[in-house]
């Protein structure tokens, strides 16, 4: 498959490892690396051949799935990271189309990097109780299409749980969309939240993603993002069609030509994934 291009990616990179807390946490340094790389990427295959190239480095086996739906062709990609063989699976995953504007950095390269380090995390230390893959989804800027046609496929094993990571580039807060209030999974999330004195917003009122598809088909699923604290109310009154008095940095960025490597700040990316772990190592740990 064609590799990203080095010159192309440089600069960025450069810019990025230039970053507080990148020299500090080598977590926070490949998911940087990770978002430079997909954000060279003008087209899903470009973008996929970035997260392939990392999945190869990471000695994880992936695969395509081409589909068809609503008269569009795309691609979703598969990896498995293990588990015992009986055992329920946990789906990963986040979509890594753009739009045409600016370098889909913020939306979705910063997810897709989410992933990826979870992946080399859960494929170092494999949960016990659970099967992992991890999907990155096309076409998701057309309507969730990729999450969808994978979830309609025939015979398709429902997952004991579907997390999904979009816009996860900046901020003091892991906002997650969960349908439930109050499970172990957020009590955990919680726990590890104040721990790493990180901000944590659970609740059902959340951005339209992925995730979606889950739900409509009755299947669990969460999302998470990292934004502000500040900008989850402006960011749903936009969603419900109402104007804030201000603009989240959310929407100025996402979907213009702003959305760039310019606009992240990876200075609390380190905790946030080490919150996500944690919650899902203590999930898996309960079903044991």
């Amino acid at each position: 498959m064609r590799a990203p291009c080095t010159l192309c990616v440089l600069p960025w990179l450069l810019t990025l490892l230039a970053a507080p807390a990148a020299a500090d946490s080598p977590t926070t340094s490949s998911w940087q690396q990770q978002v430079a790389a997909v954000s060279t990427g003008q087209d899903s295959r470009s973008r996929g051949d970035a997260i392939t190239a990392r999945l190869d480095a990471l000695g994880i086996q992936w695969r395509t799935e081409a589909f068809e739906r609503d008269g569009k062709h795309g691609s979703n990609l598969l990896a498995d990271l293990g588990g015992p063989a009986d055992a329920p699976l946990l789906l990963i995953g986040a979509h890594y189309d753009k739009v045409d504007v600016g370098h889909g950095t913020t939306d979705n390269a910063s997810g897709v990097a989410a992933v990826l380090e979870l992946a080399a995390a859960l494929k170092s230390r494999p949960l016990t109780a659970h099967r992992v893959q991890v999907a990155f989804w096309d076409l998701e800027e057309h309507g969730l299409l990729g999450s969808h046609a994978w979830v309609e496929t025939p015979d398709r094993e429902q997952p004991a749980l579907y997390v999904n990571f979009d816009v996860f580039g900046w901020g003091d807060t892991l906002w997650m969309m969960s349908p439930d209030a109050d499970t172990p999974l957020i009590r955990s999330l919680r726990r590890a939240a104040n721990a790493q004195k990180l901000g944590f917003a659970p609740g059902e009122h959340y951005p339209p993603t992925d995730h979606l598809a889950f739900l409509k088909s009755g299947w669990p699923a969460v999302s998470f993002s990292l934004v502000g604290g500040g900008e989850i109310d402006g960011i749903l009154a936009v969603f419900s069609g109402k104007k804030p008095s201000v603009t989240p940095k959310v929407m100025q960025v996402i979907h213009s030509p702003r959305d760039t490597v310019a606009e992240i700040d990876a200075g609390h990316i380190d905790k946030a994934l080490a919150v996500v772990e944690r919650g899902l190592r203590d999930w898996d740990a309960a079903d044991r």
